[in-house]
């Protein structure tokens, strides 16, 4: 059987401001319909059903990122095997050694299909043509990735210099031996790999059987096995979650597929690494160029979104959230606004949006974590306007839904109703506010916010206090085992 295994870990960072790291590109909706992550659990439903079998896919996500998987996989119809909750990010390699480990200790001996969650395909046919055969190489106990057809000289991607036909393959088979993986190129040798057309750009995607890979990251990093497997071992089921040993797993080396086996295999006796060729409109949607490249322009060649307004402006990308853009003779820019962020940056320096981004973390500000608004499981919450002493919020709870029971040391709320019905726990008091009616919670007192609707409940809550950090939560229960 063919087992997807999604790695949803990426933080996407040349894609500031709209991708953050606790709200990363592949939940974002950049391409086509639906988010990165949605239309690639969708294209893995589509090809595993031409290769005659749609298993359930293995998730490997941050554990601040469960609920957005969660939340993006049912609203595509998609229920996991399991979602596999890394404390922290490890890079490809340790993520897909322990969805290995996991299919092991289930008895299963699957291809896995490793994927990264965050790229575009725009041909899904090509593309699950590509996996039928990729699937039957890796039935053989081959290594198997999708090299794409370069384009352009691009610097930003990984090459895969091909090494000749496969020996032993079907006729029909576009399998290529690798001869070898090789790094982001500068421009000029770039333009020598596509003069000699022999090398691939390197997709991200491997398929191999999980013994197969088991085997290969024990012989050339028994390390990142040695700590994968000691981090299995004491990982605790949680309902759908599964969560490797904490501090086993931090103490793992960072590593990805690439480096940690595949490029030490390619050209080697001691298993069969092949690339099959794949035309199919792939891009990494990794900078705001590839963002552009993805999309269809207008007559000017630019990208509008949201409240945009234009005159004399070529070949550029405007994204607006928030507030009306307008732009007056300008060539090869992007503009992104968010509600808190503006990036302005030449079309041609995309790849140094991540300098921006490091700066922010080095400097400790919040614009780099999260959006304004904010994604919780029972909703969402944005921050509208604070200063010394309050903060106002617009909180938006899903039907059916509750805040955990809770409570603050150091700030008071005021809750207005905008729209829906909320049920309120107040101390000892259980009451229901309709639209237009308020109630205040004073510090120090338990509550709990619920909707018992059928739509979604708005309200504008207003937090006065000493301190409005969100770690002064106490919480006693919680539907989403946070408490």
């Amino acid at each position: 059987m063919l087992r997807p295994v999604i790695l949803a870990g990426g933080s996407g960072t040349r894609l500031w401001p709209l991708s953050r790291e606790h709200f990363p590109k592949q939940f974002l909706s950049l391409v086509g319909e639906g988010t990165m992550f949605q239309q690639t659990a969708l294209r893995l439903v589509a090809a595993q059903a031409r290769c005659g079998n749609v298993e359930a896919p293995l998730v490997v996500c941050n554990e601040d990122h469960r609920y957005l998987v969660v939340e993006q996989l049912a609203d595509a119809g998609i229920r996991p095997e399991a979602l596999i909750l890394e404390p922290v990010g490890k890079n490809t390699a340790p993520a897909f050694t322990l969805a290995a480990l996991w299919r092991e200790s289930r008895g299963g001996d699957d291809v896995l299909m490793a994927v990264p969650a965050d790229h575009y395909v725009s041909d899904q046919r090509e593309f699950s043509r590509v996996v039928e055969e990729g699937y039957a190489l890796a039935q053989e106990g081959r290594l198997v990735t999708f090299g794409v057809p370069p384009a352009r000289p691009e610097t930003g991607y990984g090459y895969i210099r091909v090494a000749g036909e496969v020996a032993g393959s079907e006729p029909e088979s576009s399998a290529l031996e690798i001869g070898e993986f090789v790094e982001k190129p500068s421009e000029e040798t770039a333009k020598s790999y596509l003069s000699t057309g022999e090398y691939l750009w390197n997709s991200g995607i491997f398929v191999m059987r999980s013994s197969v890979w088991l085997t290969q990251i024990e012989a050339h990093r028994p390390d990142i096995a040695a700590a994968c497997r000691a981090a299995h071992a004491v990982g605790k089921v949680d309902g759908e979650f599964f969560r490797p040993g904490p501090e086993e797993f931090r103490s793992c080396p960072a590593d990805s597929i690439d480096y940690a086996v595949a490029e030490r295999v390619a050209g080697s006796k001691e298993v069969s690494a092949v690339v099959v060729p794949m035309d199919a409109g792939w891009s990494d949607v990794g900078t705001w160029s590839a963002v552009r490249d993805s999309i269809a322009v207008d007559g000017n060649g630019n990208v509008v979104r949201g409240d945009v307004l234009t005159y004399d402006v070529r070949d550029s990308t405007f994204i607006a959230e928030n507030r009306l853009i307008a732009g007056v003779g300008l060539k090869g820019l992007v503009v992104v606004e968010t509600p808190d962020a503006v990036l302005v940056a030449g079309m041609d320096r995309d790849q140094d949006v991540r300098e921006v981004v490091a700066e922010l973390r080095a400097s400790d500000r919040d614009e780099q974590l999260d959006p304004r608004k904010v994604h919780r499981p029972w909703g969402t919450y944005e921050v509208i306007e604070g200063g010394e002493g309050f903060q106002v919020k617009h909180l938006t709870v899903k039907p059916g839904a509750s805040l955990s029971l809770q409570r603050h040391q150091h700030r008071a709320e005021h809750w207005v109703v905008v729209r829906g019905r909320a049920a309120v726990i107040r101390g000892e008091e259980t009451y229901e506010l309709a639209e237009n009616q308020s109630t205040y919670v004073p510090k120090g007192v338990k509550h709990r916010l619920s909707n018992p609707g059928q739509i979604p409940l708005e309200i504008v809550e207003v937090q006065t206090g000493d301190y409005l950090g969100e770690d002064d939560i106490e919480r006693f229960k919680d539907d989403y085992r946070r408490a």
